[in-house]
């Protein structure tokens, strides 16, 4: 129903003021909730099928790491405030739905960090996502070694520490949020069990959805060689976003209902201009130029977004260069 809604007068392809006139005049908050809601309906699916046989028990891990993906995601537009019409709306949704019940830090610091830290110095000093890239291993000089292990940084025993102590962190200092985090274990193992609560609670928000998320995150820009332009902020965002899959239909389309769901695989038109909706942007898209970087595929090639990085920071040049000095453009 979201879908749908906000599909309509939408145009194939225009420029952002004409797009946030056609999102201002659907906005509204209550196709937002149906969606979030159904998303917590397919989590309860997938606690159903925990815990019966090894298949299924896989297939619940894994579809509620997707559903995690997706709700972050879906919040994510609402720290830009376009998820629903008001920011009221915007706030309790994202906390209500997403932040409270995965035990994630409370909307107001993520809208700090993400909208006034992050897009603005995206690729440059005082990004909080370079630097998290950064602690990760990803650097200038990296070996070989190290390097793989930083792209899977979230399945490493570094990356489960770290992933526990901030989860943990969160929780103590909020008992709402603990008392929210508890309410979703007591839920899952009233449905399907202890295979529920270990298969449906804690391999996904622990490791499988990490992941997700750390793997969207290598994808969102040239971390570590990034064209610094000047001119609009397209023409900016041109220079370091990348987009993946431009011209692989069916990548793209299981990219885009797994782990770069909700116009995440556009995210070169999100960072041009945040406060068009997802639905949007695609059409946004369409009326932009493509940016620097239009990788086929991910891991394997020689254009493909990991090989990219490798170049940047394992190269001879790349502890001379060290992009990650640059100072922002702000």
């Amino acid at each position: 129903m979201d879908r749908a809604w906000f599909a309509w007068g939408r145009p194939r392809s225009a420029g952002a003021g004409e797009l946030i006139s056609v999102q201002r005049r659907r906005a509204n908050n209550w196709t937002p909730v149906l969606l979030l809601s159904g998303l917590w309906v397919q989590v309860v699916g997938w606690w159903l099928l925990a815990g019966q046989g090894l298949l299924p028990t896989v297939a619940a891990a894994v579809g509620v790491a997707v559903a995690c993906r997706h709700l972050l995601e879906i919040s994510h537009f609402a720290v830009h405030g376009v998820l629903a019409r008001t920011a009221t709306a915007n706030w309790l949704l994202a906390e209500a739905f997403a932040h409270l019940p995965l035990g994630l830090t409370p909307v107001a610091i993520r809208r700090r960090r993400h909208v006034r830290d992050h897009h603005p110095r995206a690729t440059a000093v005082g990004d909080p996502n370079l630097a998290e890239l950064r602690e990760a291993g990803l650097r200038p000089g990296v070996a070989r070694t190290r390097f793989g292990l930083a792209l899977l940084f979230p399945l490493t025993p570094r990356g489960v520490r770290a992933t526990f102590a901030t989860l943990v962190e969160v929780l103590r200092r909020s008992p709402g949020r603990a008392a929210a985090v508890g309410a979703v274990v007591a839920g899952a193992y009233l449905v399907g069990g202890a295979g529920a609560v270990v298969f449906g609670v804690l391999v996904p928000r622990l490791l499988l959805y990490p992941l997700l998320s750390w793997g969207s995150l290598l994808v969102e820009h040239t971390w570590f060689d990034p064209e610094h332009r000047s001119g609009s902020p397209a023409e900016m965002e041109a220079g370091r976003c990348l987009r993946l899959y431009p011209q692989k239909r069916l990548l793209s389309a299981v990219a885009a209902i797994t782990w770069l769901p909700y116009g995440d695989l556009h995210h070169y038109a999100h960072s041009a201009h945040p406060s068009v909706r997802w639905n949007y942007l695609a059409s946004l898209k369409r009326h932009l130029e493509s940016p620097h970087f239009t990788p086929g595929a991910l891991v394997l090639g020689d254009t493909s977004v990991v090989r990219r990085h490798w170049r940047a920071l394992g190269s001879p040049s790349a502890t001379v260069r060290r992009a990650v000095d640059i100072r922002p453009a702000v």
